[in-house]
């Protein structure tokens, strides 16, 4: 399966979908930048730069911080597929992210987004 495309769709391009979906189901931007800095590490400071610049998805996901290793807890279907089931390793960073923000649509908790225990 190619994904070529969405590894170089620009950051900044794919970021408002996410805030579409969440804003919504009446969420708010902050939550998602919650999240995204949960899953990557990133400081709000960062995540703005990114947001100014053409940074691509891979480059977004390849350079950050400290990808959150409680990721690996985030299981279920997205887009039909298990994210657990996904071999690539940059298209499960992007599918984690995506289930993640399925579930603050949800109006799932944050801390069971976290995976906190």
């Amino acid at each position: 399966m190619k994904n070529e495309r969405i590894y170089h769709m620009k950051f900044k391009d794919l970021y408002p979908l996410y805030v579409l979906k969440a804003e919504r189901k009446g969420k708010s931007s902050e939550e998602v930048d919650e999240l995204l800095m949960w899953l990557t590490g990133y400081k709000i400071e960062d995540l703005n730069m990114i947001l100014a610049s053409a940074i691509d998805v891979k480059t977004f996901f390849d350079e950050s911080p400290r990808f959150n290793p409680s990721a690996s807890l985030i299981k279920g279907t997205i887009c039909g597929i298990k994210v657990e089931d996904i071999q690539d390793p940059l298209m499960q960073k992007i599918r984690y992210l995506d289930k993640i923000i399925d579930e603050l649509a949800r109006g799932k908790s944050m801390d069971k987004i976290k995976r906190k225990i």
